[in-house]
């Protein structure tokens, strides 16, 4: 593939989520002009829960992402926990040997925003509508949805940073059926302004049933979030009947007749109360090839592991930094880096994505026997890493298996 010198490049991103905003870092630091345009009409300001592992904070220092902390609760407790509130003291990431870091979604989210050089424009309520592919660059036909204005514009780059149901990827590859893969589950998460009644504001919490749970993530500095999970065998049917009756009626139901304890009691309360929430069907991205020309996937779009690897924020920072190191290895040649880069992040993708189901038994457990059996071993947060398959799983992946020298500065 010809391609102009590298000064004059010019990148669409689509998504201005945690991939997108890493990915404009990213070019920019390789030498590219990088614009973003994000369907919402503003920055996504909820948070819940997520993990950061070793190879996401290197990136992000080479990206210039700074000030990503963590926030594990070292001073906190954590407890199983029943809808009686019968508590048992169980044991937090914070007291493990081996730890990732935690925090808030929006932590990492606000730190890539700040990021940007003041010549990254960002553009809201817009989205592709249509994609068309030359030689050598791809025009792109960009529609403002607040007043339906259009315009047409070409790149040398189009990244679909656009999440699980990518717009991007819909335009080039084809339909979402055809590329998402369900685990079976649905999840809301959520932060709450506030402790839970009957615990501290930095103390965490675990409710176990068949095919459901409830969890409140603790942080040092921060009120807790709250996740909750259920089986579900009809993931477009729960969608529908939460947009029917609202997301937290919809939970109630799932969670029965039997009263909730003041925990859900106090988490539902503020659900019905805020539209910052994520409420949807747990799945994973699946497509054979990330790039088609002047156009690729990153984070979400491509490869989305599922919330329960763990993975989700460290892999779009990670495959983002990578990306910019391909881009400066192979400066003549967009094809080559771009198959440089997909190389380099198969396997530990295809890792990170096999990891999720054995996390899931974590969060939506079969049986009363199986909840016993994670009682016994002291908690949710030691149980994943105790259980075998999650321990053998979750010892490789903080190396990510890129090198810090293959991420060089």
């Amino acid at each position: 593939m010809t391609n102009t010198s590298p000064k004059s490049r010019k990148a669409l991103v689509v998504g201005a989520g945690i991939a997108g905003l890493s990915t404009a870092n990213a070019l920019t630091k390789a030498g590219w002009e990088a614009e973003i345009v994000e369907r919402s009409p503003g920055r996504r300001r909820g948070g819940y829960f997520i993990m950061m592992f070793g190879s996401g904070r290197i990136a992000a220092e080479h990206l210039g992402i700074a000030g990503i902390r963590d926030r594990n609760a070292l001073s906190g407790k954590n407890f199983n926990i029943d809808r009686h509130r019968v508590r048992k003291e169980s044991i937090g990431f914070g007291n493990l040997p081996t730890r990732p870091w935690m925090m808030l979604r929006g932590d990492v989210e606000q730190a890539a925003f700040e990021a940007l050089p003041s010549t990254v424009n960002v553009t809201y309520s817009t989205t592709p509508t249509a994609i068309v592919q030359r030689a050598n660059r791809a025009t792109v036909t960009l529609k403002n949805t607040s007043n339906n204005a259009e315009r047409t514009v070409d790149y040398d780059l189009v990244v679909g940073a656009d999440g699980l149901r990518s717009t991007v990827r819909s335009l080039i590859w084809g339909p979402h059926t055809e590329y998402l893969s369900r685990v079976g589950d649905m999840i809301c998460a959520f932060e709450m302004p506030e402790a839970l009644p009957g615990l501290d504001i930095q103390d965490g919490a675990t409710l176990l049933e068949p095919g459901r749970s409830f969890i409140v993530f603790n942080f040092e500095d921060h009120p807790p979030t709250v996740l909750f999970a259920y089986k579900s065998h009809d993931a477009d049917a729960d969608r529908a009947r939460a947009k029917e009756i609202g997301v937290a009626a919809r939970l109630r139901e799932v969670y029965g007749t039997e009263p909730l304890g003041d925990m859900m009691e106090a988490a539902l309360h503020h659900l019905e109360n805020t539209d910052e929430y994520l409420f949807d069907s747990v799945e994973q991205t699946h497509v054979d090839h990330w790039h088609h020309g002047s156009v690729m996937l990153l984070g979400d779009a491509a490869w989305c592991p599922s919330l329960y690897s763990g993975m989700g924020a460290t892999s779009s920072i990670s495959g983002a930094d990578v990306l910019r190191v391909m881009l400066h290895e192979h400066p003549d040649s967009l094809e080559k880096a771009l198959s440089a880069w997909e190389a380099k992040l198969r396997e530990p993708i295809a890792d990170f994505q096999k990891a999720a189901f054995s996390m899931r038994t974590i969060f939506t457990v079969d049986s009363a026997k199986q909840i016993k059996r994670t009682s016994r071993s002291l908690g949710f947060q030691r149980f994943m890493f105790t259980f075998p398959p999650t321990r053998a799983i979750l010892a490789n992946l903080p190396a990510f298996r890129v090198r810090a020298s293959d991420l060089a500065a």
